[in-house]
């Protein structure tokens, strides 16, 4: 049975993170099926319109551990760490482009900031980074890695 659930990301930083963060756990916690966005103008917010499906919960279900997933918080970055980001924030502008999303909503800099440092070489790794769930490695997963091969 699908649902509906409609979230409002606004633009402000303080009330942005905040929302940005809701709107990740659940997508980290549903079986997304659909995603539409919408900007709102007047009111300079955007509307994500999610059709999911709740998972559904065996009775045996292992809940993994919540692990400390990796980021760089506030970590310099090493030339080289530097030409992978801009290869990043440049893939991500021609993907929010292309999708018409507002960047934030592909990968945030600390995310990117984050893989420029941890180099993952495989999907699994991606999920050591904080911020990355299985939609987003799904959606972008392959992209990042051949980033990250070729600079």
């Amino acid at each position: 049975m699908m649902k509906v659930k409609v979230f409002k990301i606004r633009l402000p930083e303080e009330l942005l993170y905040k929302d940005q963060k809701m709107l990740d756990d659940f997508l980290e916690a549903n079986e997304i099926i659909k995603v539409e966005t919408a900007f709102v103008s007047d009111e300079c917010y955007w509307t994500v319109i999610l059709y999911f499906e709740e998972p559904r919960l065996t009775k045996n279900t292992v809940k993994e551990p919540k692990v400390v997933k990796y980021s760089a918080e506030g970590d310099s970055l090493s030339y080289d760490e530097e030409k992978i980001l801009n290869a990043l924030k440049l893939w991500r502008s021609e993907k929010a482009r292309e999708q018409n999303l507002p960047t934030y909503f592909i990968a945030s800099n600390k995310e990117l900031m984050s893989v420029a440092k941890y180099k993952p070489a495989k999907k699994e790794e991606l999920l050591e980074i904080k911020g990355f769930g299985k939609h987003k490695i799904e959606n972008y997963g392959e992209e990042i890695l051949e980033i990250l091969e070729s600079v």
